[in-house]
């Protein structure tokens, strides 16, 4: 697998997760008690012995950048090569889209050792065989080859394919409100020699989509292939997304499918000490990290390390993430609490389950 190189995209266009990434990219946001969005795509190249990764960032990337650091966590720290993180240029606009940010870091490209490119978004849960899906690119002599599923419930806009019995890719379709085909997971695997020629096609004709600039020219990509993974999979756009694939987590068969031991998920270590549920504490069906202190009631919920449940409060279908309290008597549905939220006594917030109510940073009810 020295012949792949990856690169991630980390954009700031999340606006669907509301107040979630109003100080953070989507790629960063906390997920699963424990990880970062992006620690899914970086384990899943890490796992398929993939050294050499370049993120391109732009926005609100400072809380990507901490998480990142040197990318010991996945074992890119190196001499050569390694983990690359790539900032804008200063006084870029916002990308247009994954090609007219590679027309920008083309000499990035150009210096890349490996023969074969993956290219791919940063806000996918997935846990990918990624060794498999190279390995079937060459053999079948393909330019392009698409990674998607057949699961087909995600509720957003999306790009699906069409594919034939050989898995080739017939048609592709972009930007369609209505299922056809297989979904998109917005991972491609290609030659580094057509990712040059793209860049400097698509350039030529003002071209900044991956899409519609390489996958439906069929001049420069005629033969595309499909590599088809139906274990978990979802793509993260927007809150209601985001607390669906959340909760698929308290499922014993969702957990073994995403964090499998033969390709683990890493992620930093949080040093925290064990978490104590009261006696007389109420905790059923939920993921607990280290740190936490629960002495009211936890139902189908997920916290993250250092959550302060208090006596007589009822949490239910929550996802509360890292160093955030809530206090006596208060009561919580379908709610997402960002870092550091306090919620005072008798407090009462309620969503639902197709809108889920997030809560910002550090806020305080």
């Amino acid at each position: 697998m020295t012949g792949l190189h990856g690169i991630l995209f980390a954009y700031e266009g999340g606006r669907g997760l509301g107040e979630l990434a109003q100080h953070r990219v989507p790629a960063s946001v906390p997920f699963g008690g424990r990880y970062r969005i992006v620690d899914f795509m970086l384990s899943n190249l890490a796992n398929a012995e993939v050294t050499d990764v370049g993120v391109v960032m732009e926005g609100n990337y400072q809380s990507l950048l901490d998480h990142l650091g040197n990318g010991r966590v996945w074992d890119m720290t190196r001499k050569f090569g390694g983990l690359k993180l790539l900032p804008p240029y200063v006084g870029r606009d916002a990308y247009r889209g994954w090609m007219d940010a590679l027309r920008y870091l083309k000499s990035y490209v150009e210096e890349i050792r490996q023969e074969y490119v993956l290219l791919s978004n940063s806000d996918v849960v997935v846990n990918l065989p990624l060794r498999e899906g190279l390995d079937r690119h060459v053999a079948s002599g393909a330019d392009v080859t698409v990674i998607c599923t057949s699961n087909t419930d995600s509720g957003v806009e999306d790009t699906y394919f069409r594919v034939d019995e050989s898995g080739k890719v017939t048609e592709t379709l972009h930007r369609v409100q209505k299922t056809d085909g297989k979904r998109s997971l917005g991972i491609y695997i290609l030659s580094k020699e057509l990712l040059l020629k793209a860049i400097d096609e698509c350039a030529a004709h003002d071209e900044y989509n991956f899409i519609a600039g390489v996958l439906q020219n069929s001049e420069l990509a005629p033969n595309v292939n499909a590599f088809v993974w139906d274990g978990f999979a979802v793509q993260i756009k927007t809150l209601k997304q985001y607390h669906e694939c959340s909760m698929k987590l308290l499922q014993p068969e969702i957990r073994a499918d995403l964090f499998c031991r033969e390709r683990p998920i890493r992620a930093k270590v949080d040093d925290e000490a064990a978490s104590y549920i009261a006696p007389d504490a109420h905790c059923v069906n939920s993921l607990v990290a280290d740190g936490c202190m629960i002495e009211g009631s936890v139902e189908d919920s997920i916290l993250f390390p250092g959550v302060t449940v208090a006596r007589g409060a009822k949490v239910k279908n929550c996802i509360l993430m890292k160093n955030m309290s809530v206090g006596e008597d208060a009561q919580l549905d379908y709610i997402i609490a960002d870092k550091g939220v306090a919620l005072g006594s008798g407090t009462r917030l309620a969503g639902n389950e197709n809108y889920p109510m997030a809560v910002a940073k550090h806020s305080i009810v």
